[in-house]
């Protein structure tokens, strides 16, 4: 297999853009470094027309804006495999939107797949060993070695013929038009720009009280810092776990970290009393402004609400053995509770359910409006 073209220089974009824009379909993946720096970014793109794969580096000061226009463009098909990050990424590296998706992931999981990720459905209808060494990989690096630009153009070289199986496959099963309007909220995906207190994204929190919840903050915030300076991602500092473990414990001596799991000696010598520091900060904070984890206020329990949800939950289970799919492809756990909650009577009370898909609502209305009569 001859090595693809790398392209680096706005004028070959341009051009490869025009290119682009005369096929009906192209396969599109891209490689990012969010293992290897603090603030991720797209590395490498990855396009294969059924003929041809190329590669794109951005990382070489290129203007990636013409290919906006064919990305855009909802007549031309894109092919994606798990295309959830890589929309995101696009968006907010580039301003690049995606129309006309068609992602082989969610097509694989609406025919039922027990195994979808790229490698598992090109060795099921191919036999395909895709080599995921490179998984991993800091594609931020440069050169790039010739392996490693052989994997990534593995990754969209195939998809083109995989599209052809598995499109053929949802259309025996009917199954077509739900996945159109899954890849529709698909390619309006974007990331969330978030705001406030580093604790209010930190799993575990809401577990700790309001002093615990200040250490919390003192040491979320300084390894923020941390990793912005070294320019690592963040648990290459300090695990997630750990950090959990000192706010809960607040150790005020360095022997005292000792007994916080996952904090080796290595972790203790190097930011012990940068970390003790944090802490001491937040044990000496006034009472009065200390944070307070935001709580939602429970719902009593409702009997008649549980038992809805049963019902709806038996059935679902009856359904996706019938369809051989995946409960939660079916339709997901928060959707069967505002079904069980707002318990629709109608056709009519469907349509005002906002998280029910146009699909669910055709193809399951009866089930759940019989399930909750």
């Amino acid at each position: 297999m001859s090595l693809p073209s790398i392209l680096t220089t706005t004028e070959q974009i341009t051009a490869f853009a025009k290119e682009l824009d005369k096929h009906p379909v192209i396969a599109v993946d891209l490689e990012a470094d969010s293992m290897h720096n603090y603030q991720e970014k797209v590395c490498l793109l990855q396009f294969s027309t059924p003929t041809t794969t190329v590669l794109i580096d951005p990382l070489q000061g290129a203007d990636l804006a013409p290919l906006k226009p064919v990305l855009a463009n909802s007549r031309i098909r894109k092919i994606f495999h798990a295309a959830d990050y890589d929309i995101r990424c696009l968006a907010r590296d580039f301003g690049i939107e995606i129309n006309g998706l068609f992602d082989t992931m969610i097509s694989s999981q609406f025919l039922g797949e027990e195994r979808f990720g790229l490698a598992d459905v090109l060795r099921k209808y191919f036999s395909i060993e895709l080599d995921k060494q490179y998984q991993r990989a800091d594609w931020s690096k440069r050169p790039l070695s010739d392996a490693m630009i052989r994997y990534a153009a593995e990754d969209t070289s195939h998809l083109h013929n995989l599209v052809e199986n598995l499109e053929a496959q949802l259309v025996a099963k009917g199954r077509l038009e739900w996945v159109k309007e899954e890849f529709l909220l698909m390619e309006k995906v974007r990331f969330m720009v978030h705001e406030g207190p580093l604790f209010l994204r930190f799993k575990g929190a809401g577990t700790l009280d309001r002093r615990q919840l200040a250490v919390l903050e003192n040491l979320l915030q300084w390894r923020d810092v941390e990793a912005r300076r070294r320019d690592t991602p963040l648990y290459k500092v300090i695990g997630n776990k750990p950090l959990l473990q000192l706010a809960k414990l607040s150790p005020t001596s360095l022997s005292s970290m000792q007994k916080v799991e996952g904090l080796s000696p290595r972790l203790i010598e190097r930011y012990g009393n940068k970390l003790l520091q944090q802490t001491a900060m937040a044990l000496e904070t006034p009472e009065e402004d200390l944070p307070t984890y935001p709580r939602s206020e429970r719902r009593p329990k409702d009997p008649q609400i549980e038992k809805r949800m049963n019902q709806l939950k038996a059935w679902r289970k009856k359904v996706s053995e019938e369809l051989q799919l995946d409960p939660g492809v079916l339709i997901n756990n928060a959707l069967l509770d505002e079904l069980a909650r707002k318990q629709p009577r109608s056709e009519q009370d469907l349509s005002d359910i906002i998280l029910l898909k146009n699909w669910q609502r055709q193809v399951l209305g009866e089930g759940i409006l019989h399930s909750l009569g």
